[in-house]
């Protein structure tokens, strides 16, 4: 174990002794008391483990140093070195659990929002491909997709498309997935066989309530119109589609692929405030303003979280430094290991403070 983790561990010791002498003061305010218990569940839990822990450790040194004193021993006295190292590094693991912050948001349900970027027609295609592999994705997990809104192109694919996924922990499985995601292949309109780079964005909300006041119905200019397929082409003779545009911010969302005009709008409004919530979590955490801009930032081909090489058959995470050479199981929906690999980076970067 790490030293400044040793030292994490000593500090929450002292703050239990801190908290346990506040619990027995007669002085205590009422009103501290739930809080102070709270935190008192929270760092026994935590020495509690530690002390188990040391004391597994000094198992394993006791009988690692009794075997070399004794080799008529050596055998039962191993095996016992063995079997407290194999405990020691469970409860390592479980206290790293506990000191590792938790993402408020990684329970909920998300919206993912894909977009065309730079390759013209054959980055409409890519989005499309991103949705149909998040779908799969999803289905792998168990979530429900609810498609939200798109745009479909002319060529096939999305300019635009947006998905609600439902399902516990959606958020904390689709999360990584927000940036630049870049590919490299022939495209089917390409008649001398090169190889093209185009891109297409991807960005992640959570769909929670804990933002929900920061969207005031005053703020939101409403305009319906008939809604149009690709190429003008009508889908609807009624004024069914809707766009939103929030006043303060200049946000637009538009939803037309429902035939009511009030799913429109119902759809339009939770894409809205998902939005608007993760602008005033960012804000909160003094970052940009924009999540989807932070997220995906100009789409252009240097800026990417993912390549996906089709000649190669190869898709390497940039951030992970994974490459993994299994291209149609991911675009199948296979993304375990890629997210796998991030969560334990998330949670080291957390352990240390960063």
């Amino acid at each position: 174990m790490e030293l400044k983790l040793l030292t994490r561990l000593e500090q929450a010791e002292i703050d239990l002794a801190e908290v346990e002498q506040r619990l027995a003061s007669p002085d205590i305010d009422p009103s501290q008391y739930a809080a102070l218990g709270r935190r008192h569940a929270e760092l026994s839990a935590i020495t509690d483990l530690t002390r188990a822990w040391r004391a597994a450790e000094t198992d394993r040194r006791e009988a690692e140093d009794l075997a070399a004193a004794d080799p008529e021993l050596a055998g039962d006295l191993l095996r016992l070195a063995e079997e407290r190292h194999r405990e020691a590094a469970r409860l390592e693991g479980a206290i790293r659990d506990l000191l590792t912050p938790v993402d408020p948001f990684d329970s909920k349900d998300v919206l993912v929002e894909i977009r065309a970027a730079a390759g013209g027609d054959e980055a409409a295609i890519w989005a499309g491909d991103l949705a149909r592999m998040y779908q799969r994705w999803a289905d792998r997990l168990g979530y429900k997709v609810e498609p939200m809104e798109s745009s479909p192109s002319e060529a096939g694919g999305f300019s635009r498309v947006t998905v609600a996924v439902k399902g516990s922990g959606a958020y904390s499985k689709f999360k990584f997935e927000a940036g630049v995601h870049r590919v490299q292949r022939v495209p089917r309109t390409e008649s001398q066989g090169r190889i093209h780079t185009s891109t297409a964005t991807v960005a992640v909300f959570p769909e929670t309530d804990e933002f929900e006041s920061v969207l005031d119905p005053n703020d939101v200019r409403v305009d319906v119109f008939r809604s149009s397929g690709p190429g003008g082409q009508s889908v609807n003779t009624t004024d069914s589609a809707v766009r939103l545009t929030h006043l303060p911010t200049g946000l637009i969302v538009t939803c037309q692929d429902e035939k009511s005009q009030l799913q429109n709008k119902e759809k339009a409004f939770r894409i809205l405030r998902a939005r608007l919530g993760q602008m005033e979590a960012d804000r909160r955490h003094a970052e940009v303003a924009g999540e989807r801009r932070a997220q995906v930032g100009s789409g252009d081909r240097s800026e990417k979280i993912r390549t996906y090489n089709f000649k190669e058959g190869r898709v390497t995470d940039h951030r992970a430094e994974l490459t993994l050479y299994r291209l149609e199981a991911v675009l199948d929906g296979d993304l375990a290991e890629f997210v796998d690999a991030l969560t334990t980076e998330e949670r080291a970067a957390s352990l240390a403070g960063e």
